[in-house]
């Protein structure tokens, strides 16, 4: 057992510190409690451990099916029909061995990702992991950061969302005495607190243990159309099985070795023992590819969900533009009364009063430098739902900083001429305001004097004009929500090249729900945007019918990125927005993402592509099975010559095929799209056998040649869909198709005794060329059949939907 696990396991008692904010815990007292199992350590481990990750693929439903399988086989003596399980221990190796590999590199990549704490300890304030922290330490939190552990504020003042927690959205002000909820984050301000509950004793640990015990989360589309399949085989082999033995040898009268090697073969081909092993396969190469990519996966559903998005929804800084600002200058307002120098000093007291909390503020501190003059008595921080902050200073002024138009409310038409001439230009334009009144509660507009603009400026991504083309080409709807003034975002978001820039709108104009929801159907560009607005844009997106992706990077866009279909986080923004994202971009490089979604898109198109493969065989083999058990005739194919079929018209070209380039728009629902793939060779793989049958019956065929037939009609037809799922041909696939019928045709020729195929008579031949000749006609009328009547259903539909909208 590790360290850390003996730690989760077992704690040593300690005696609690009333910890000093300025001093905190010592290095002895903190290494004490770290030794004692007092540190924060996750109940929820990031990713399995080597030996999770082996017991899960070895100990699996299917592989108990086979091995029972396996042993009837053993027990009549017919070892060639073993050859499902060379095929199967070969997955087995392949799953564990992707999945270890895939562990390794994300492992490695969540380290350079993994969330950093700041403590006091003996004076001094440090860096660490958060699962070095330990109880009684003494943690710093501010502006941006994601509460780790329950604590006690001990100084200083922070404004915190505990909408993660409670659902609640409204920001709470936390002063010295009062609770931080571990999973609440910083919206402004900071503060000093005591850890109080670390580890599994942490509410958000309480609350991930609870979930445990609940229902488990829904996986994506993909994942659940896999299950529930799964699933519905797993429960139908077992009586279908029963009844097919049955028949076999009480029935029909079959020796019993015949019985068990036609039971075997109908099961062993309605198990799709290759496809769970194909898709943890293609979603483990996803993963390390996106890792390669500096790409941190938190959510392997977000793979396939990033295949299907259609709307794109992005913040402006840090997204579009670079994420640093820089102050251009300022535009007097009250130039009778202050002077350019007036309003330097009066920035540089502001702005050195205040915590760098953003990167606004950061640029506003770095232009108006200095030491500041006056000493603070009263802050307002800014946060994204007031769009302002305020200082009172020991003489008694005030002043208010932010966005114009919230600042100034309906007096904001006198000046509207003089600040969105700059809105228009691009800037971020903030109005500096002497004030008369109480920072606390609304403002009271009555004392206000506005002084003056103070612009500021990003520089637009260099790569943002070739990523914002590629989704355009793309079909996917780019939306830019934004705090920002509505024109100064256009601007910046037509200068990107984002279609439709030119449609924006100032969200504070939308107060109900009805407003948001027209909004967000019509513009493209969103202003003034709260953080709990961008949550309900988002929700009336998905509404809408819109599978949703969101970009952020700051704690305003911690609520949205949760309720995205799926949510991407800049490593360099706030670790709350990091921490409730599915995917990380590492470099902060959003010019990253057209890699992310055609890597999305690859993986689910090719996954759909290959297991279309798979559910020939199933269909086939169940179909079968039913025909047979209601007409009582014997099953004509056995394990081994499935096993044959299998490893080269479906196994082998399945993973090739699964790793190949693929940047098609991934449509409709992955089951319905796979099954209509799959049914025109699984229905003529049925019909082909059954004529097969009757010919058998009518020439009084022994039963060795008709298995062989067909077993090698199931192969014609196997290399029929292989070459369709080919289709378009590129050099790998004509060498891929070639050499699956090289292979068959010299396992038919040289390996028959090892796959259980008998050579054939002059009626056998007869039957085998007059039905292999059908093969290719009924395949093409069975697809032209449902070409058809899909056409059929999506105009039904499209009609159905118009009427609605009527």
């Amino acid at each position: 057992m590790s360290k850390r696990m003996k730690y989760r396991a077992a704690r040593a008692d300690i005696e609690r510190i009333n910890t000093d904010p300025r001093r905190g815990l010592t290095a002895a007292e903190a290494e004490l409690r770290f030794e004692g199992g007092w540190a924060n350590f996750s109940v929820n481990p990031a990713t399995k451990t080597v030996p999770q990750i082996i017991l899960g693929n070895v100990f699996t439903y299917f592989n108990l099916v086979f091995f029972v399988l396996a042993v009837c086989i053993v027990f009549v003596k017919s070892y060639r029909d073993l050859t499902f399980m060379p095929v199967l221990i070969i997955n087995t190796i392949i799953g564990i061995a992707q999945e270890i590999r895939s562990k390794i590199v994300l492992d490695k990549l969540k380290l350079l990702n993994a969330p950093k704490a700041r403590v006091i300890r003996d004076g001094k304030e440090l860096l660490i992991d958060t699962d070095r922290a330990v109880i009684d330490d003494v943690a710093v939190f501010s502006s941006g950061n994601q509460i780790y552990a329950d604590a006690v504020v001990l100084e200083g003042t922070v404004q915190v969302n505990e909408s993660l927690i409670t659902g609640e959205s409204d920001e709470i002000t936390k002063n010295a005495g009062d609770i931080l909820l571990s999973g609440s984050f910083v919206i402004s301000g900071t503060c000093r607190a005591r850890l109080e509950k670390v580890g599994r004793d942490s509410l958000t640990s309480r609350l991930t243990v609870e979930a445990k015990k609940m229902k488990k989360k829904q996986g994506s589309e993909m994942m659940r159309s896999l299950t529930i399949l799964v699933q519905c085989i797993g429960i139908l082999i077992i009586p279908v099985g029963a009844v097919l033995f049955y028949n076999q040898h009480f029935v029909l009268a079959l020796e019993l070795k015949q019985s068990v090697v036609s039971t075997v073969g109908a099961l062993v081909g309605m198990i799709p023992e290759g496809l769970y092993l194909l898709t943890s396969v293609a979603l483990a190469v996803g993963v390390i590819r996106l890792a390669k990519n500096k790409t941190l996966v938190h959510d392997l559903g977000c793979i396939e969900t990033l295949a299907r998005i259609d709307v794109l929804c992005v913040d402006k800084t840090g997204t579009i533009t670079e994420p640093e600002m820089e102050v251009e200058g300022s535009v007097l307002l009250c130039g009778e009364r202050f002077s350019d120098e007036d309003v330097r000093s009066i920035m540089a007291d502001y702005a050195g009063s205040m915590d760098p909390e953003n990167e606004t503020m950061a640029a506003l501190k770095t232009h108006f430098s200095g030491a500041p003059l006056r000493k603070a008595e009263e802050i307002l921080p800014f946060s994204s739902s007031l769009k302002y902050s305020g200082v009172l200073f020991e003489d008694g002024e005030a002043y208010l900083l932010g966005a114009p138009e919230i600042i100034l409310g309906s007096e904001y038409e006198k000046y509207r001429d003089k600040t969105e001439p700059y809105s228009s230009d691009g800037y971020r334009v903030l109005l500096l305001s002497a004030y008369e009144g109480s920072l606390k509660g609304e403002i009271d507009r009555s004392g206000l004097t506005p002084i003056a603009l103070v612009l500021l400026s990003n520089k637009i991504r260099r790569d943002a004009q070739a990523t914002f083309s590629f989704f355009a080409k793309q079909g996917v709807t780019i939306k830019v929500i934004s705090g920002d003034s509505p024109a100064t975002v256009s601007n910046i978001a037509r200068k990107a090249g984002i279609m439709n820039a030119e449609k924006y709108v100032d969200a504070t104009s939308l107060n109900t729900d009805k407003k948001l929801r027209e909004a967000a159907a019509e513009y493209t560009v969103f202003g003034r945007v709260t953080p709990s607005q961008k949550k309900k844009l988002i929700m009336a997106l998905k509404a809408a019918g819109h599978k949703v992706a969101m970009t952020g990077d700051g704690v305003n866009d911690v609520l949205a990125l949760k309720e995205a279909d799926c949510s991407v986080a800049m490593a360099s923004g706030s670790d709350a927005a990091c921490r409730v994202s599915q995917l990380v971009l590492m470099n902060s490089d959003f010019g990253a993402m057209p890699f992310v979604v055609m890597e999305g898109r690859r993986v689910i198109n090719n996954i759909e592509r290959a297991a279309a493969l798979y559910l020939v065989k199933n269909i086939f083999s169940f179909l079968l099975s039913i025909i047979t058990m209601i007409a009582v005739l014997p099953y004509p194919v056995t394990a081994a010559q499935l096993s044959m079929v299998g490893v080269l018209t479906i196994g082998f070209p399945s993973f090739i095929l699964a790793l190949e380039p693929n940047k098609e728009i991934v449509k409709g629902r992955f089951l319905r799209n796979v099954l209509f793939r799959a049914l025109p060779a699984g229905l003529t793989n049925v019909i082909l056998v059954i004529v097969i049958m009757l010919f058998g019956m009518a020439f009084r065929l022994p039963y060795h040649e008709l298995s062989t037939i067909s077993a090698i009609m199931l192969a014609e037809v196997g290399l029929i869909m292989l070459y369709r799922t080919c289709k378009p041909f590129d050099r790998i696939r004509k060498l891929l198709w070639g050499s699956m019928l090289g292979a068959m045709i010299i396992c038919v020729l040289f390996f028959r005794s090892l796959f259980a195929l008998s050579p054939l008579g002059f009626g056998a031949n007869m039957v085998l060329i007059t039905v292999g000749l059908a093969a290719l006609p009924v395949i093409r009328t069975i697809s032209d059949i449902m070409d058809f009547l899909s056409l059929k259903l999506r105009e039904r539909r499209e009609a159905k939907k118009r009427t609605t909208l009527v």
